[in-house]
Order: C-alpha cells, then structure tokens, then sequence
C-alpha cells in the first residue's frame, strides 16, 4: 500500500517491516500500586520476548467502581503516579508501550478514562478519551453508569508508529463502527481496543465485533482485556485478542493474566484492502426519513 492508493489518505507513512506485538492480560483490583507492579513485570516479560508494541488492558490503574473512593486515589495527568512508572518503564524497556486506560482527573467532578501511547523515550505521543460512556442495565441485573464518574471525549486519535499507523478505541467504542471507520480513513493500518468487557457480553459478542471491525476496516485489532472474578466482584471476560485485516484470529488469551504475542506484517493490511476495497468503494450518503424524526448519529437526514 502507497499514498497513492486511493483508499490511504495524503501523508499516511509507508508501512514497515513486520514487528512483534504483545498484549497483556490483566485482573486488576482496587490498589494502583500493585495493580502497576502486576502490569510491570509482564511487561518486562513481553519486551524480554521481542516485543516492540505492547498493549494493556482498559483501567489498569483501579477497577474501583465506587464513585467517592474512586475520586480518593485520582490524580491529574501531571502527578499520576502509574503514568509516571509507565512512562519510566517505555523509556528503560525501549518499547512503545500503549497502556490502555487510566482513570485520571479531568476536572473537580469527573474523570476521564484516558489511554496512552507512549513512546520508547518515555514520552506521552498519544492520549485518547474514551468517547462511548458505558451505561447499561443488563439482563442479569448488573448496573453500569460509566458517565457518572467519568466524562467521555470528543476527540477520535492515531498516532505513528515506525511501522504503522495505530487507531485509539477502548472498550465500549466497539460497539460503534463508524469510529473504526474514520480511524481506518484517517490511514490507521492497525486498531487498539483494551477493553474490560464483562462476563456475560464478551461470551455473547467479544469474538465476533472485534472480528468484524477488523474486517470492515481492513486493520489489525489487538484488545488486551480485563479476565476474571476482581476483588470488587465484577468478572470480566478475559480472552485478549490479536486478529488480522482478514478477520483471522493470530493469537488469544484464557481467563487468567498473561502475555499473548503475534507477529504484526503490515504489508497484510494492503493485500487485504486490494482483495476488498470498501474503504475506497465507500460513498457519502444522505438518509431520508419522516419529518417528525430526529437526526440519527453521524448521518444528516432529510424529510420525505
């Protein structure tokens, strides 16, 4: 795949030689400090095994769920005391270490649920909000209210990597295409989707949503997940994933933390996206619909 490809945007960089990606997979509980200690010494691992890319989970920080201790232990970006060992350990291990999400303080009364790419001089070289707020009521009675504790962003980000452009989601943004859509248009060749997927919806859907956006857009998705029964009961669904632009599955975890590995061949995205060149067969639609309607998202609709 070039720039001159019709389907890759102006200055998207030529993609590189393939490069060993790892994902960690991660049962975090309520303390950040051994919940940091826990992510350090796999990832320690995984860089010791050839790993240039490594991903961890959504909330690697806390898994507290409690809106008053929750805001105990926050801090702002600057003084986050798991950003900072993050960003020494990138620095030591010389990777690109792209920490999933932290829960950091974005104002007096909200957090955001932040992820990081940082660079393997211990610099931050991409931050991203998660956008999508998870609030559900599930059939088997669990509640979940994300948007009351944490404020969702505004702002769809890729950031380079020597290889390849790389795509920020986290979670509940797999529910939402049309954002995998314009990262994979923006010329990402490879999505990140950590994620704390619960029990019952990862068996349901884990599998088969990160297959399809993988598919749909031509990329790489590699999702580190939460796994497991955590110390505030909440069990998560676990099986990490590493799936190609074809919707093949590289690699895959349990339920029980770890490290998984693949190797990423970038040249893969553009054999797929010959074989099937939606990103550039896509055209800009209007929606016509009744006029007592309101407008759908990301669509501008007219009256019939």
């Amino acid at each position: 795949m070039t720039t001159s490809d019709p389907a890759v945007p102006a200055g998207t960089p030529p993609l590189g030689a393939p490069f060993r990606a790892a994902l960690i997979q991660m049962r975090t509980a309520k303390d950040v400090a051994a919940n940091v200690a826990a992510a350090s010494a796999l990832i320690r691992r995984a860089a010791a095994e050839g790993a240039s890319y490594i991903q961890t989970p959504e909330m690697t920080g806390t898994m507290e769920e409690n809106r008053e201790a929750l805001f105990r232990v926050l801090h702002a970006e600057e003084d986050d005391p798991a950003l900072a060992a993050f960003r020494a350990l990138a620095a030591e291990l010389n990777v690109h270490l792209h920490i999933g999400s932290l829960a950091v303080r974005a104002s007096e009364h909200r957090a955001a649920n932040r992820s990081y790419l940082l660079a393997p001089d211990g610099s931050i070289a991409a931050r991203y909000d998660k956008i999508h707020m998870f609030d559900v009521d599930l059939p088997n009675g669990d509640v979940y209210r994300e948007s009351a504790a944490y404020r969702p962003g505004e702002l769809a980000i890729v950031a380079d990597l020597p290889q390849i452009r790389l795509g920020l989601t986290i979670c509940y943004d797999l529910r939402f295409p049309a954002l995998f859509r314009a990262l994979a248009e923006a010329g990402a060749g490879m999505i990140a989707a950590p994620a704390a997927f619960t029990q019952s919806t990862g068996e349901a859907h884990w599998h088969i949503l990160l297959r399809a956006r993988a598919i749909e857009t031509g990329c790489f998705v590699l999702a580190a997940a939460q796994g497991g029964t955590h110390e505030n009961g909440r069990k998560t669904f676990g099986h990490s994933l590493i799936i190609d632009p074809w919707g093949t599955i590289l690699a895959e975890g349990g339920s029980e933390p770890g490290i998984i590995a693949a190797e990423i061949d970038p040249a893969e995205v553009a054999r797929v996206r010959g074989r099937i060149p939606s990103l550039s067969n896509g055209r800009r639609f209007e929606l016509v619909m009744p006029a007592d309607q309101s407008r759908l998202h990301l669509v501008s609709g007219g009256a019939a």
